[in-house]
């Protein structure tokens, strides 16, 4: 046997291993589309059962929270009459899950004074003014999901804002897809209580 030889025989092994690695990694990664795909479904199954707004908020502050695996889910709607972060829910423990914001304020919050144009989803660490959506909660809030919605004509903007304590949860380099889906189904719903 040559060195050549000897020297291709010797790396086989760890090329072998790196293939191995390479391909546990693909699979885990295929894992986990699939579970996320299936907690979206479920999210948006979720949204479409209530009867009444009051249900609809309830599953989305509590069975959608829960579902996604994010502390807080917050309903922002452009209301230029009323005080940005002022509550727009119903009395009770509801009261906090739908907030107030400025006129252009879903595109304002989300681009956060980049020049850049809003997103449809923007993922990120949260940044300053995050207690015009979230609130008391905000001081735990350590990153964001921000699907901006279109609520019709004659209605103004909306955002849907979820806010996980885990800093890492939610960052750009994400995949947004099924987040940009749970929002087509959510403006849908969401249009049905607002006519």
């Amino acid at each position: 046997m040559t060195s050549a030889e000897a020297s291709r025989a010797f790396r086989a092994p760890e090329r072998l291993d790196r293939l191995e690695g390479t391909h546990r990694e693909v699979l885990a990664a295929a894992y986990e589309n699939v579970a996320g795909m299936n907690q979206v479904h479920r999210a948006c199954l979720a949204v479409l059962e209530p009867e009444d707004f009051a249900g609809f908020l309830r599953v989305l502050t509590h069975d959608v929270a829960m579902i996604l695996g994010v502390e807080v889910i917050r309903l922002g709607l452009e209301a230029p009459t009323v005080a940005p972060g002022s509550s727009l829910g119903p009395q009770g423990p509801l009261r906090d899950a739908v907030v107030a914001l400025p006129e252009g304020g879903a595109d304002a919050y989300a681009r956060q004074g980049r020049g850049l144009a809003a997103r449809k989803v923007t993922l990120r660490k949260v940044g300053s003014g995050a207690e015009i959506l979230f609130g008391v909660d905000a001081d735990g809030i350590r990153s964001e999901a921000l699907l901006r919605l279109d609520l019709g004509a004659g209605n103004l903007g909306g955002l849907l804002a979820f806010g996980a304590a885990d800093g890492h949860r939610f960052h750009p380099d994400q995949g947004t897809d099924l987040l940009t889906f749970f929002g087509g189904v959510f403006e849908r719903a969401l249009r049905r209580w607002l006519a």
